[in-house]
């Protein structure tokens, strides 16, 4: 399936404000790959499809994972919303017909991150982010100005971000692969 066929089956199942931010973090990523030397394509495909399963409830999250076998930290089991990555990824492959595994990765690893990410999965971790549509929060304008200097710079400063707003968030519960990600950046970078 091509961009634009899958850009019109999004369009019908997500929500107007989703469908923004979709083609947001799609045209994001591309910009990003042209700056750091990735593949554009691929780049604007991950990021069409990243969100591809978020339209579910966290009930169908669950449900749709199981159903296909997918594994299911205990962390995503009390926080479903968090598997629609996964799900994702799982859809990209069977729904969409998309067989890159640089793409299902990057789709997989979108909202938490990964200690040593490639640069695709970087980009769509960031062009999630940063895409233009996401409302203002603390932080975000200087990473939208480093991530074109600096993206593994951006990337920390974004899961530092991430810890910040988590540890507030009374609701919110840590994912361990972003706390192991947050490290990963930090050590890399020596800080």
């Amino acid at each position: 399936m091509d961009r634009q066929a899958i850009r019109e089956k999004l369009r019908t199942i997500l929500k107007p404000s989703r469908y923004l931010h979709t083609v947001g973090v799609e045209n994001t990523a591309a910009c990003l790959a042209m700056r750091y030397g990735a593949d554009m394509n691929l780049a604007a495909l991950a990021g069409l499809l990243h969100d591809c399963a978020k339209n579910l409830s966290n009930e169908e999250l669950l449900a749709e994972s199981q159903k296909y076998g997918l594994e299911i930290s205990e962390v995503e089991k009390r926080q479903p919303f968090l598997l629609h990555g996964k799900l994702g990824a799982f859809y990209a492959k069977n729904k969409y017909g998309i067989d890159e595994d640089g793409v299902l990765d990057a789709i997989t690893w979108h909202t938490t991150g990964h200690p040593g990410m490639s640069l695709l999965e970087e980009i769509i971790f960031i062009a999630d982010y940063i895409e233009p549509s996401r409302r203002e929060i603390p932080g975000l304008s200087e990473i939208r100005r480093l991530v074109f200097v600096n993206l593994t710079e951006a990337v920390y400063l974004t899961l530092k971000n991430i810890l910040e707003y988590l540890k507030n968030d009374t609701h919110s519960e840590l994912d361990p692969h972003t706390y192991e990600t947050y490290l990963y950046y930090k050590e890399k970078l020596g800080k």
